[in-house]
């Protein structure tokens, strides 16, 4: 019997081209939300296997009755922060890692994706890109050519502060370089000298330290408890009141409601944002709220920093390399 397998969202054709060489494949065809509890019950029920996207959340539920499935595919961050490993385990579902040279193609890829739409944003924010754009579109079509109203800081000569340095982090930084800008960093352990003075970073031991003297902030703190709303309503109010903040990180690293005031009150000049409070693991079905939504001094992607052609491809065809490698084994 063939095998079936369900991909639980879009993705590039070569990874599916690669699915149908070796089973029948269905792809849940919506691209503005998130796929359900209720259909992945029903795919369990019906499919073999599912490849899921690191952000698909996988409850106990969905393979806690009478099932077809017989494996997950999935990569990414630890799986047990989004499926419920132990109740498949009960279920004699496996989970199948992507195929180790294509994860470590992956990684690679996203990490510089990531960095590039950090940068993007913080560029976005430099030249009032997403303002220029809305200005060119009102009216009639006429313009005033060197406008006034749409002055921004730019880059050079301008101090970014990056919090963190890990991989995404990392790739930023020589792109900032690159800029003519000065880049200072906090994290919780130093980086040596020489790696410093390869990297052209300047040291500061805390937030209050380094804050007051950004016109950028970019967050790139990895997440855990002891990073939970590292930027809040007292670390806004030490930036710069023409300073923005980039978060490419994650969501809870900052106070989404202190954020948000600050924003509307001008305690800081705008935001790019690409990750939000509500998101995966904590929450099934990312949400960006509505008054970030009604501002215009703000920037939003949703959560996508690896979405190039080559990055995904690579990430898709290593999950699906993974599960030809799978079911070659078990034939």
């Amino acid at each position: 019997m063939t095998e079936r397998v369900y991909v639980v969202q879009p993705i590039p054709e070569p990874a599916l081209d690669l699915l149908r060489s070796v089973a029948e494949v269905e792809v849940y065809p919506y691209s503005d939300r998130m796929i359900t509890v209720d259909e992945l019950s029903s795919v369990a029920r019906r499919c073999d296997y599912i490849v899921a996207m690191h952000e698909t959340m996988i409850p106990a539920e969905v393979v806690a009755r009478d099932i077809r499935l017989k494996g997950i595919v999935v990569g990414g961050r630890e799986v047990s922060d989004m499926i419920d490993v132990a109740a498949c385990e009960r279920a004699g579902v496996r989970l199948i890692p992507a195929a180790e040279s294509g994860a470590a193609g992956s990684r690679r890829g996203n990490g510089k994706a990531t960095a590039d739409l950090a940068l993007s944003l913080l560029l976005c924010l430099a030249y009032r890109v997403v303002e220029a754009d809305r200005y060119c579109r009102g009216g009639n079509g006429y313009f005033q050519e060197m406008t006034m109203d749409l002055m921004g800081q730019g880059c050079t000569d301008k101090t970014v502060g990056v919090i963190g340095m890990g991989r995404v982090a990392r790739e930023l930084v020589p792109r900032l370089v690159a800029l003519d800008m000065t880049v200072l960093y906090t994290k919780r352990t130093r980086l040596d000298a020489d790696e410093e003075a390869r990297l052209g970073l300047q040291w500061r031991d805390s937030l209050a330290d380094m804050l007051p003297s950004c016109d950028y902030v970019v967050m790139l703190a990895g997440y855990n408890e002891s990073t939970h709303k590292l930027m809040g309503a007292a670390e806004f109010a030490m930036m710069k009141p023409t300073a923005y903040f980039v978060n490419p990180g994650r969501g809870r690293l900052a106070d989404e409601q202190a954020l948000i005031e600050a924003l509307q009150s001008g305690v800081i000049a705008g935001a790019g944002l690409e990750v939000f409070w509500s998101e995966p693991p904590v929450t099934r079905d990312p949400l960006i709220p509505a008054a970030l939504r009604k501002l215009d001094n703000v920037v939003l992607t949703p959560h996508n920093g690896g979405a190039t052609w080559d990055s995904r491809t690579r990430q898709m065809t290593g999950l699906a390399q993974g599960l030809v490698a799978h079911l070659k084994e078990n034939q």
